[in-house]
């Protein structure tokens, strides 16, 4: 029953850290540009698609392009499409991201077909470790390491480089930013880049666990913003930790409780929103309210 319920929590450490992506590339989105992307789940499915013709084409060790080349996508769109919602209603830019989700799945049900696609783990990370009553995959054991990397980085970068201090004072005050000679625009498109870039990062890890089908982004959308409401908007740290506390709540609930797994990451927000209104982590962000 032990080895049961901690290799469950692994699987559910997993899932983790994937909600984890997802969500804080939504959150540094909605944080600067104030915008609800709802097409941030069509990205995490586009990184996925790519990654797999990337595999196909040049061999597994080039589907690390696919997130930069999602990320440029998304900063051409956010230049030609977003750049023009900003100052309107926020139901606007809602509609038009909905409509952009919709347009992404469109596009990769005519380019891949509406069927899903076979998306194998790699050679070098096949089998699995096993530690007493411990039992997890070597992929699985890989994305957690990777994620972990990849979220100190950004920490780095969001906190002792200059274009990571004018993203974050940007979110909290974007008139005195660019009171103060910056080009917010040229940090928006940047930002909703590297939003998207951390959806694709998300889609490449996951393709092996999941499947890789045009809906993908769909059933990733909403734990993400379950991820952020629990964590906080603007947090890293809330994001970190709903996002594991997700996955493994709704693992652990996929095998004890199978019917009520797809009720119980929502159950969860209701006890936290009512116990904190502003998630785990959350503080007062005047330009919201």
């Amino acid at each position: 029953m032990l080895g049961l319920l901690l290799s469950q929590a692994a699987n559910g450490l997993t899932l983790g850290v994937v909600y984890v992506l997802i969500a804080i590339g939504l959150s540094i989105t909605f944080g600067l540009l104030g915008v609800i992307n709802f097409a941030h789940g069509a990205f995490f499915a586009l990184g996925a698609y790519v990654a797999y013709a990337l595999q196909g084409w040049w061999g597994v060790q080039a589907v690390w392009l696919a997130p930069l080349l999602v990320a440029a996508g998304g900063m051409v769109l956010e230049r030609l499409l977003l750049r023009h919602l900003y100052q309107r209603n926020p139901l606007t830019s809602l509609i038009v991201t909905f409509a952009l989700a919709l347009f992404i799945e469109a596009l990769i049900r005519r380019v891949w077909g509406p069927a899903g696609v076979p998306f194998n783990t790699p050679d070098a990370l096949q089998g699995v470790l096993v530690y007493g009553p411990f039992l997890i995959t070597t992929y699985r054991l890989a994305v957690v390491a990777c994620t972990l990397l990849l979220l100190c980085g950004l920490w780095l970068f969001l906190s002792f480089t200059p274009y990571g201090r004018i993203l974050r004072a940007g979110s909290r005050d974007a008139e005195m930013v660019e009171a103060l000679g910056i080009r917010l625009q040229n940090a928006q498109t940047g930002a909703f880049g590297l939003g998207c870039g951390l959806a694709a990062v998300a889609g490449v890890l996951a393709a092996p666990l999941w499947s890789v089908s045009p809906s993908m982004g769909s059933e990733a959308i909403m734990p993400a913003f379950v991820v952020i409401t629990i964590g906080g908007l603007g947090s890293l740290r809330g994001s970190i930790v709903s996002g594991v506390l997700v996955g493994v709540v709704t693992a652990l609930t996929i095998q004890f409780a199978p019917a009520a797994a797809g009720a119980a990451m929502y159950v969860l927000m209701l006890f936290v929103t009512l116990a904190r209104p502003r998630g785990l982590f959350g503080e007062r962000w005047e330009r919201f309210e």
